[in-house]
């Protein structure tokens, strides 16, 4: 499975096992994803919708490519990040790749790049696909079924007979 093949290169790419940067706003879920992307982007719970949906739209490839450029900015060591380059190069860049992306100058890119990593050696591809998804197919994600069907959702939560009962006794509690 390709999915497999991809975790096993970049386990980091879990779902649930990032730990977003704290933000400070009082926004949760769907509310907060429809903000903007970065916020979208920071929730592990977002990301796995978000790649649901591009999953139906064939260009999963690229939220995993800016998930695994985002990987690479922290990695240590030379070794270790002529290794993770290698990885990115050969599954999203190289004209042979699995998952291979779609960014100006591909065409120039060879391994030769791979011998001096740096930490933003991506960058500039890392853009060009985070305004891609910016302005292509994030829009068409807050209109899909996964997200409208998520914020359904939630919002049921919220109105629940049990989430109404609490909030009930806690205004008897403070209205005696």
């Amino acid at each position: 499975n390709e999915d497999d093949a991809l975790l096993i290169f970049f386990p980091e790419i879990n779902d649930g096992e990032s730990h977003p940067s704290s933000s400070h706003q009082t926004l949760k879920g769907t509310s907060k994803w429809a903000t903007s992307l970065e916020n979208l982007l920071e929730d592990p719970e977002g990301v796995k919708r978000f790649r649901e949906f591009l999953k139906k739209e064939f260009s999963e490839e690229n939220v995993l490519f800016w998930l695994a450029c985002e990987e690479f900015k922290k990695t240590q060591g030379k070794k270790q990040m002529q290794e993770k380059a290698k990885e990115i190069y050969m599954t999203f860049l190289s004209s042979k790749a699995s998952s291979q992306v779609n960014v100006e100058g591909q065409s120039r890119l060879n391994e030769t790049i791979l011998e001096t990593p740096h930490p933003l050696m991506f960058q500039k591809l890392q853009d060009q696909i985070f305004n891609l998804m910016k302005y292509d197919s994030y829009s068409r994600f807050l209109k899909s079924d996964i997200f409208l069907n998520h914020k359904k959702c939630e919002e049921q939560e919220e109105n629940s007979p049990e989430a109404q009962t609490a909030a009930k006794r806690a205004s008897r509690i403070y209205n005696t």
